[in-house]
Order: structure tokens, then C-alpha cells, then sequence
């Protein structure tokens, strides 16, 4: 069963990874709009084909729409610690993403300036200047990397695209350090191959990439809902522990969310 976001402003919601949270989603309500496929996706599968054009929320309404929730919590004493980009697919999508960031990012400073303006992404837009910088602008843009290899990483992942795991990196690299990684661990099989990013050969690589992007830190985390392909494992805390303390080795600090 998916889980999708019924409106462009939702929450705040409680998360493990960022506390109090208040949500913006930039796509269709109705669907999972994404340039990935991941197998784990609480939103469900990328539809291959999108028929017609998707109404996505307009610059004006995104800003109305915030406003008007951050004014009903400043007015009820509710201070959230996050405004973060997330919702129903990759929210780099929206052609305005650049410019409903700097909105919100005005709104934050407005009514909660000690709250972070958060983007979760899956960082294959960084070829784009203008989502590239805006990102590089936010200070916790929150970025994926969830493969060591490239075969994983097309397992897991499902780039609907021909970007790669290569050219994935070498665009994190460029934040020189401002950034944050975020990586689940899985196990499971889909069409008979094996789906594993915690053997031996996939965290070697995966650590390789780690200290090549020197991160401010990594956020690591298992399965916590229910998931599109059924034959997914949660990996087990004590595991997780383990690769957050090969992370702590190479100077990088690392947190487990379980």
C-alpha cells in the first residue's frame, strides 16, 4: 500500500530524522512523480508513462499555502525545527523548484528563523545549475546515496534515466562538505537477483564515495513501512551500528535512525 501526500502543504508531522517537521510537496497529489524507481518507496512505483500533462502547484499557491500554516502556528505557539521538501516523488522536478525555495526560506526567516529549511532529494537533478545552487543555498539539503556500485545502485534505485552512480558522486563531491547524505539499507530479491547494500563489497565502495563527498554527516536508516516490492528485509539496528561506526573511523559523524 502507498502512502501519498494529499496536499502542497502538509503536517507538521514527527519525523525520526529531523524532528517536528512541516512538509512540502511539489507534485501531483493523486500520484508518485519521480525520476527514480526505488524498490523500498513508501509512494509506491514511477509510473513508466505519465499521460497528459501533470498539474503541479503553481509558485504563488506554494507560497500562500505556507504562509498561511506558518501564521496558524506562530499564532498557536508551534515552532516547527524543519521545513522540508519531500511529498510524492523528486521535488527538483518542479521547473520553480529554484525560486519556491528562496520563497520559503523568506517565510522561514519571517515567523521560525531558527527553523532549517530541509530538501530531501535524490540528487539526480545536480546537473541542473539552477537546482544545483539553489540546493548548495539551503545549507541541509538532504542527499541520497544508497549504492556502492552501479549495479545496486540501478537495483535499488531504478534511475528512469541514463544518469549514473559516477556521475551522481562526482556532482555531491561539489558541495565541498555542505551537504548531508542520507542512505538505506536493505536486503531482498526481486525477478530472482539478489538486492543486498550491506555486503562487504558494497560498503567498501559505498564508505570510498563517503569520504570522497566528505559530508557534514550520514543519516543511516532501515525499512520502516511497508514497501512496493514485497520481498524487502529490514536490517537488523545492531548491523546499522556497525557501518555508522566504519563512517565515525573515516572522521565523517554518522547517526542511526531505526
Amino acid at each position: 500500500m502507498s502512502i501519498l501526500f494529499q496536499d502542497v502543504v502538509f503536517g507538521p508531522i514527527k519525523s525520526r530524522r529531523l524532528g517536528i517537521s512541516l512538509g512540502i510537496n511539489l507534485l501531483p497529489i493523486d500520484m508518485k512523480y519521480c525520476t527514480f524507481n526505488c524498490i523500498y518507496c513508501e509512494c509506491g512505483w514511477t509510473h513508466e508513462k505519465i499521460k497528459g500533462e501533470k498539474k503541479l502547484p503553481e509558485r504563488e499557491v506554494v507560497r500562500a499555502k505556507l504562509e498561511e500554516k506558518l501564521k496558524a502556528m506562530k499564532e498557536a505557539d508551534t515552532a516547527p525545527d524543519a521545513i522540508t521538501f519531500a511529498g510524492n516523488g523528486e521535488p527538483t522536478i518542479h521547473p520553480q523548484f529554484p525560486e519556491i525555495l528562496e520563497d520559503t526560506m523568506e517565510l522561514k526567516d519571517k515567523y521560525f528563523p531558527d527553523a532549517r529549511v530541509s530538501v530531501l532529494s535524490n540528487a539526480s537533478t545536480l546537473d541542473k545549475p539552477a537546482v544545483f545552487n539553489a540546493l548548495k543555498k539551503t545549507g541541509n539539503s538532504i542527499l541520497k546515496l544508497d549504492a556502492g556500485t552501479e549495479n545496486m545502485f540501478r537495483l535499488i534505485n531504478g534511475p528512469r534515466s541514463n544518469i549514473t552512480l559516477k556521475a551522481i558522486v562526482e556532482k555531491l563531491k561539489e558541495f565541498h562538505g555542505e551537504l548531508i547524505i542520507q542512505t538505506l539499507f536493505l536486503r531482498g530479491t526481486m525477478d530472482g537477483k539478489r538486492i543486498d547494500n550491506t555486503s562487504e563489497k558494497e560498503i567498501t565502495s559505498w564508505l570510498m564515495h563517503i569520504k570522497a563527498i566528505n559530508p557534514k554527516y550520514v543519516m543511516i536508516y532501515p525499512i520502516d513501512r511497508a514497501t512496493p516490492l514485497e520481498t524487502l528485509e529490514k536490517v537488523p539496528f545492531a548491523e546499522l551500528v556497525k557501518i555508522a561506526e566504519r563512517v565515525e573511523k573515516t572522521g565523517i559523524h554518522a547517526q542511526v535512525y531505526y
